[in-house]
């Protein structure tokens, strides 16, 4: 077990590796931290993790309600001002045989004393005929993001747990309707949280039935359930030219991909570990959703990282001591890219649509700019219009870092309303935003201004020379929803390769605002990708998996 230590080099050697960024992960690297010991996270798609996508949390202690955004985001930030170090990459592999682990990832190898898996669950399919046709084209599994795509139309809900029970309930405020379709005799879940869908003058509950089949063309209109108990089958068919969705809310699978044959597991694939959250692997611990566990919330999620975390502390001290390996320990710092998660909405009583809180965030934010920027405004005589020169006028005033420019209304070129950001001697940086950056989409818009004006978000070398030997012209439309949690990330991504490479363009539509862009790709659910007019696809993607698409497009 000593057989590696002689070819360490300690700079490059973490206390513990976290893989997987949600709420258990990023607790367990505020106490590594705060411990003094060098944790690095690893995340593949991103920071906070499944409950990103819930709109309130409400019943996490002390903070009354909250988004989950919030909510993990607030816990990433001290992690790092602890020292933590964040990297967005997937695991691919572990040895685990060594005294100092190995964890191979897309971003090359990292090496540690102690790992604590922590990847959490992703949502499960249920397979019905159908269903994976017609991802994000009327199937969809996020109530927050995708709700407001069925304003006036039916909507069924597949599930009988907390999920299906509590975003029911969110979605009558999008659909006509709504009918839950339960496989048991009744809901799964406490009966505070069923009674509001049972009660709800806008929801029909349907026990013992599941699914059979859906389909459609340009959407579903067309979908057939069957009762369990009497074999009665029922089927439902829009009207002519209307359409339906169908959230599915069928519970996780827990992702041990990973580990499936290192540390053992039980028979529906979930980690075991005893009561510190020790694998039966030596230096591997876990916590959260992959665990065998009767509760799966996001406060039993960051009790299982605290624990982890201080059993790793006694683990990793111990190993120091056998191994006379000292990892540096981390610095605490300040967050290494700006703060800007405030929601930017206009006020109907206040001429000043930006609180102190969030100037002081923004003026953090200018003064790491390295260059000026232009922002051109394309307008036209919709209301909105008058809101996006409003809030980019706003904006600029508040540094001399951004300057306003209109464009004549006769130049069509750009589909307005939209602003784009152009260097201060006039280059096109390839970003754009076509309707008014708020809600979620504030701090997307932000960070944008950051990366083409520098230094930007960091990204390694061998990423940026991946972008840097893109050659052909690309162009991506990222489609989004203001009110969607997993839309900035993509956003993000999209904007940092095109800051890097003058052959690439995001633009960013809103898609309140162009009705005609979400009939030509058909779009249900967001965040969605469109790459050169015609290669669509949907959900949060990272920088390396966009690269990819670009690639092979």
């Amino acid at each position: 077990m000593m057989s590696n230590i002689q070819n360490i080099n300690q700079d490059n050697l973490y206390d513990v590796v976290v893989i997987g960024g949600g709420p258990a992960g990023l607790t367990a690297a505020i106490y590594l931290a705060r411990a003094r010991y060098r944790v690095l996270v690893l995340e593949k798609e991103q920071f906070g993790g499944q409950i990103t996508i819930t709109h309130e949390v409400v019943n996490y202690p002390g903070l009354g309600k909250i988004s989950g955004k919030e909510l993990t985001e607030t816990m990433r930030r001290q992690a790092e001002t602890f020292g933590a170090e964040f990297l967005m990459a997937e695991a691919e592999s572990l040895k685990m045989d060594d005294i100092v682990k190995t964890v191979h990832t897309s971003r090359g190898d990292f090496q540690c004393l102690g790992v604590l898996l922590a990847t959490g669950a992703h949502p499960r399919t249920i397979g019905f005929k159908g269903e994976e046709e017609h991802k994000g084209r009327g199937v969809a599994y996020c109530a927050t993001c995708d709700g407001e795509f069925f304003t006036g139309k039916e909507v069924y809900v597949v599930g009988g747990g907390f999920a299906a029970a509590e975003e029911s309930v969110f979605l009558t405020k999008f659909a006509r309707h709504v009918t839950i379709l339960v496989r048991d005799d009744d809901f799964t879940c406490a009966m505070a949280v069923a009674e509001p869908a049972k009660k709800h003058e806008k929801i029909t509950v349907i026990y013992n039935t599941v699914v059979e089949e859906v389909s459609g063309e340009n959407g579903l209109n067309y979908i057939r359930y069957k009762n369990t108990k009497t074999g009665e089958t029922t089927e439902y068919h829009a009207e002519q030219g209307d359409t339906f969705g169908v959230f599915v809310f069928a519970g996780y699978s827990p992702d041990t991909e990973l580990v499936k044959d290192i540390a053992k597991l039980n028979e529906y694939g979930y980690v075991i570990t005893d009561s510190s959250q020790k694998t039966t692997i030596d230096g591997l611990y876990a916590a959260g959703d992959v665990c065998i566990k009767p509760l799966r919330q996001v406060v039993t999620a960051t009790g299982d990282g605290a624990l982890a975390a201080t059993e790793l502390e006694k683990y990793v001290a111990e190993m120091q001591r056998k191994t006379g390996l000292h990892p540096k320990p981390p610095v605490t710092r300040m967050t290494d890219y700006p703060n800007a998660t405030k929601t930017a909405e206009a006020s109907d009583d206040s001429d000043d649509i930006f609180t102190a809180e969030m100037k002081a965030q923004l003026e953090g934010v200018f003064s790491k700019m390295e260059r000026k920027l232009i922002l051109k405004l394309y307008l036209d005589n919709r209301p909105v219009s008058l809101e996006l020169e409003g809030f980019i006028t706003k904006l600029a005033d508040l540094t001399d870092k951004l300057t306003v420019m209109v464009a004549d209304r006769s130049d069509t070129s750009n589909l307005a309303p939209c602003v784009r950001v152009f260097s201060e001697d006039g280059i096109d940086l390839g970003i754009a935003f076509h309707g008014v950056p708020g809600g979620h989409e504030f701090t997307s818009f932000v960070l944008g201004l950051y990366n083409a004006a520098g230094p930007g978000q960091t990204i390694d070398e061998d990423t940026l020379k991946e972008i840097e030997n893109i050659k052909k012209q690309t162009d991506m439309k990222v489609l989004v929803s203001l009110s969607c949690t997993m839309c900035p990330d993509l956003v993000i991504a999209c904007q940092r390769i095109a800051t890097k490479n003058q052959n690439i363009k995001a633009e960013v539509y809103d898609l309140q605002h162009f009705e005609d862009l979400k009939k030509k790709y058909n779009v249900m659910s967001v965040p969605c990708l469109v790459i050169n007019n015609d290669n669509v696809s949907f959900g949060k993607k990272n920088i390396n998996q966009i690269i990819e698409i670009v690639k092979q497009v």
